[in-house]
């Protein structure tokens, strides 16, 4: 058999180390007739080394059979240069499978070109909705999951979606959350890394940190990228307010700087201000490790990621989700994990802060997010009857 598994941006990234590790495991029992030769196609949408060759480095991915290079763009650019290289990929490979993950453009283009070209689709993380059509992952998710010929789910809530969407059961499969996987393989890691060292090591622009180092719990969190939360001079000015007036206040904050959001840090006229504060600690994107081991530490994190959100339910950081809508209902609150969602309103984030802040750590671990997710990807995929 011969899979070509999709990578594309950093979501991606943690994913597929799990998966590549489950066929590593598999052939080393197999015998011929069922070897699974695998090829990782990058298609370069994050493509500088804080954005991806990092993370293939610390998670030990193997190096990218085949990286189409497509880079930054429109999304139309991005989807349309994938599907015109990918294409000539399964043209001269003549896979089984074509495995996406996710709900990134590459996930979408891949898929697209994949059906066209006649060969079988697997999504792994299907069924995830927002059910907020502004969201270009949303519209990723919905064609993705309509053209796949095998959806697995993340959650319970994810296989209901598909369900009520009316996909056929044959199609589903609950195989539960494999960004969790990549967590459990590497938390003794992560745990072993110091933040003093990875302060220092990551400081924004390369600037000596000269800022008292935070304790343990004695920190929050922060990740901002998403344009309605950072494109906005009057929401991100906001942001900043209430992040100097109230958190800064309280604790420490440790800021992970997006490249879209530092360069409207810089447009808007707000960056000195940040990074001048004392009680402010910015740093550039941090590696899957390191990102891990700060988690695992906070008092508390606010974010606009999908994954940490996730992480947070694992780990039991309190976590204020700053995004009006979560494709994943199943780390709210509401379904017993660890967020909440108060959108870029300052009113809701300063009254849901005061609560979280007060909170100790709760770790929640729902259905199948033990750890195995990638051993019954692959299982699914092996055992598909169409």
């Amino acid at each position: 058999m011969k899979i070509i598994s999709v990578v594309g941006a950093r979501p991606n990234f943690m994913k597929i180390a799990s998966f590549s590790r489950a066929i590593t495991v598999f052939n080393q029992t197999a015998i011929n007739s069922d070897y699974i030769h695998h090829i990782l196609v990058h298609t370069g949408q994050h493509y500088d080394d804080r954005m991806s060759q990092t993370f293939f480095d610390e998670l030990n991915i193997p190096e990218a059979n085949i990286n189409l290079g497509i880079g930054s763009g429109t999304h139309a650019e991005q989807i349309g240069y994938t599907m015109i290289e990918f294409e000539k990929v399964l043209i001269n490979e003549k896979p089984d499978w074509v495995v996406v993950i996710g709900d990134v453009n590459a996930t979408l283009a891949c898929s697209v070109t994949g059906k066209k070209e006649w060969v079988k689709v697997c999504h792994i993380e299907a069924g995830l909705r927002s059910g907020d059509m502004t969201m270009p992952e949303e519209i990723n998710r919905l064609v993705t999951d309509r053209l796949s010929d095998l959806l697995l789910t993340p959650d319970e809530i994810s296989t209901q979606n598909l369900r009520l969407e009316g996909v056929p059961e044959k199609k589903i499969v609950f195989v539960g959350n494999i960004m969790i996987d990549t967590l459990e393989t590497n938390r003794a890691l992560a745990k072993e890394l110091r933040i003093d060292l990875i302060i220092n090591k990551n400081h924004i622009n390369g600037v000596v940190f000269k800022k008292n180092v935070p304790q343990e719990e004695a920190y929050a969190l922060i990740t901002l990228h998403r344009p309605s939360n950072v494109d906005d001079k009057e929401v991100l000015s906001s942001i900043i307010r209430f992040l100097v007036t109230d958190v800064a206040k309280d604790v420490t904050i440790i800021w992970t700087i997006h490249p879209r959001t530092l360069k409207q840090l810089h447009m808007f006229q707000l960056f000195e201000e940040v990074f001048k504060h004392p009680n402010i600690i910015l740093l550039e994107p941090l590696g899957y490790l390191e990102m891990l081991r700060l988690n695992m530490s906070a008092k508390i994190m606010l974010t606009d990621s999908g994954g940490l959100q996730e992480e947070c339910t694992i780990l039991g950081t309190p976590c204020l989700t700053l995004r009006w809508n979560t494709e994943r209902p199943i780390t709210l609150k509401d379904h017993g994990g660890a967020s909440v969602l108060v959108g870029n309103n300052v009113n809701r984030i300063r009254e849901e802060y005061k609560i979280a802040v007060k909170k100790s750590r709760s770790p929640i671990r729902p259905k199948l997010w033990d750890g195995k997710t990638a051993e019954r990807c692959l299982n699914a995929i092996l055992s598909f009857k169409g």
